[in-house]
């Protein structure tokens, strides 16, 4: 797929090849290391934003990041993916205060900026999607649409498991990372994460589909190109208009994203529009740390972050005509 990128988002072949060597020479210190944490249950709470793309949930990862109170996928991490346990570690010795000899490694110490690119965002230290790490425990790495059966029967839970209680243990915080990838699979991660709180982001979503639209043509170069995983309703989409295609991934997602959520306890999910949390951060703060039983932690972040609404869209008009055809379904 990285062949059909436009230049600016496609892989980096030679660091492909680096990390799969990497790999092959962590993966067996890091098999020795999982032995611990196998059969036990978590110690922090593991947070997941769900929900579609180009929906604020890279913004609300970078925010969470600079709360302070929890670890997350890192750019750094990232390229441990393969052995995150041992990469936490390495990250505590580049990237830490309580590590840090007479400011040698300087430049690792960084705060989260709130920019980013189709998801990409920038520094060592920023938060990654870390898409590689949840695909390694999939029977086929390359496969979007899972049922909760198939997941059942076939991914290796217990050693995902492990891996995400052993970097908690190693970073000593709740765990925050997105989980789009399971955005049709929420039933089975509640069944098998004990300490899981899933936050559903919701964006208006005329502005949602302007955004998928403008994403396709930076990353790909074209509307007519899909974007983002291929979801079970892709095959009905596929030979549809850009505009019908865009508000259908949507469409389908949210839904999805809802109807899983019912199913899980009022105490594990937390909704949050992303307009309201743009105009009010602090109020969704207090309404996460409740969850987590953190009610005596003080908000020190951003009082507001820019909304930007474009009433103008040239497609606005045709985009809600598609959405009003996906709602009388």
């Amino acid at each position: 797929m990285s062949e059909n990128r436009t230049l600016n988002f496609r892989r980096n072949e030679l660091l492909e090849e680096l990390l799969s060597e990497l790999k092959d020479n962590l993966q067996p210190a890091e098999e020795g290391i999982l032995s611990r944490y196998k059969n036990t249950g978590m110690q922090y709470p593991l947070v997941l934003i769900m929900g579609p793309l180009r929906s604020g949930t890279t913004l609300f990862t970078q925010w969470l990041a600079n709360t302070g109170l929890f670890a997350y996928p890192t750019n750094l991490l990232s390229r441990f993916y393969s052995a995150p346990i041992i990469g936490a570690k390495i990250q505590l010795l580049l990237t830490d205060l309580r590590y840090n000899f007479r400011d040698e490694l300087g430049e690792f110490m960084q705060e989260v900026e709130y920019s980013s690119h189709n998801g990409k965002t920038t520094g060592s230290l920023a938060p990654n999607e870390f898409w590689y790490f949840w695909r390694r425990f999939f029977s086929e790495a390359n496969r979007d649409v899972w049922t909760d059966e198939e997941l059942q029967a076939s991914m290796d839970t217990e050693a995902m498991r492990s891996e995400l209680i052993g970097m908690m243990d190693v970073l000593q915080k709740p765990f925050a990372a997105k989980g789009m990838l399971f955005n049709y699979n929420i039933p089975f991660l509640d069944s098998i994460l004990d300490k899981a709180i899933f936050i559903q982001i919701k964006r208006d979503p005329i502005t949602n589909a302007a955004s998928i639209l403008e994403a396709r043509k930076r990353q790909l170069g074209s509307e007519r190109e899909w974007y983002s995983f291929k979801i079970p309703e892709y095959p009905q989409l596929k030979d549809l208009d850009p505009i019908t295609q865009s508000v259908g991934q949507l469409h389908y997602i949210n839904k999805a994203v809802t109807k899983g959520l019912s199913s899980v306890d009022e105490t594990r999910k937390l909704v949050v529009q992303y307009e309201e949390f743009c105009e009010n951060p602090e109020t969704i703060f207090g309404q996460l740390v409740d969850k987590l039983g953190y009610s005596e932690s003080l908000y020190t972040g951003p009082r507001q972050f820019k909304l930007t609404r474009n009433e103008y869209l040239p497609d606005r008009e045709a985009i809600i005509k598609s959405f009003l055809e996906f709602e009388r379904e």
